[in-house]
């Protein structure tokens, strides 16, 4: 999926929702557990329940992995029921060089590998280029740079002043040159909004993963205010909000709803910065 078609699915949807897929078993609810894989049993309510108001699914692996062979065998799965149409996003933060980097890159990216065909992963890009550039070696295929995040002791690196500016600014100036705009997403915290402005200046044309919405108290409308491009450019984040709007059986109808709720005030977000 290029940055064309993914602004042709937001334009169709009239929302640039991504839905985080950070589904914990001790927290689902419980009369799932009776099901032969829970996980997936909640994953996919909750895609038939949201997929009609997102346009992006964002599994973070750290959930699954911590379950051992039978957490892939739910992710697997998970990634095969996302509708196509939809754009997918291996939340794996990996950041390593070499040939280590190339096989993270080849387990998200080569179905004939791990099983799994994602349409992109966040990279961390602490270590340089070399973190990075086996990921873009493979066609069609994103890479989600971590840029400036929501987290409070992001402070400790990312904002830290260089003789050219803070930290995370010049990772945006010296990685946009390593791929694409059809290659390379940036992320950024709601949490940062107002950074968004200067952020706009570095990288005008890139889509930006914005989580932080919602629970973390990022703004919805200061996002689109400053962060908004000529085709959106934005895919925002929420996980806990919907996913875990109930712990009863009717989590998937709850889901739905918190979902509609952000699609509904995404429409005339869009309506309002894209005229």
């Amino acid at each position: 999926m290029n940055r064309q078609a993914l602004f042709s699915e937001i334009k169709r949807k009239k929302s640039f929702l991504c839905v985080g897929l950070d589904t914990d078993l001790h927290k689902i609810p419980t009369h799932l557990l009776k099901e032969k894989d829970p996980v997936f049993a909640f994953n996919k309510q909750i895609i038939e329940a949201t997929e009609a108001y997102t346009v992006a699914y964002k599994p973070n692996i750290a959930f699954y992995e911590a379950m051992g062979p039978k957490g892939w065998e739910s992710l697997q799965k998970t990634l095969e029921f996302i509708p196509k149409h939809c754009f997918t996003i291996a939340d794996a933060k990996r950041g390593d060089i070499g040939n280590t980097s190339g096989l993270y890159a080849r387990t998200f990216f080569d179905p004939q590998a791990a099983g799994l065909d994602f349409d992109s992963v966040t990279v961390a890009p602490y270590m340089g280029l070399d973190s990075v550039s086996p990921f873009l070696n493979y066609e069609g295929k994103w890479v989600v740079l971590l840029a400036l995040t929501s987290n409070p002791s992001a402070a400790n690196f990312q904002l830290l002043e260089t003789p050219n500016g803070k930290v995370y600014e010049e990772v945006l100036k010296l990685s946009r040159e390593w791929g694409s705009v059809d290659q390379m997403m940036y992320v950024v915290g709601a949490t940062k909004a107002e950074a968004l402005q200067e952020i706009r200046k570095l990288i005008p044309d890139h889509f930006l993963l914005v989580p932080g919405v919602g629970a973390q108290g990022g703004s919805l409308e200061d996002v689109a205010r400053y962060g908004m491009n000529a085709q959106c450019g934005l895919l925002v984040n929420s996980a806990r909000g919907i996913i875990y709007a109930s712990k009863g059986e009717d989590f998937a109808e709850k889901a739905g709803e918190e979902a509609r709720k952000l699609q509904i005030a995404m429409e005339t977000l869009l309506d309002l910065h894209l005229e």
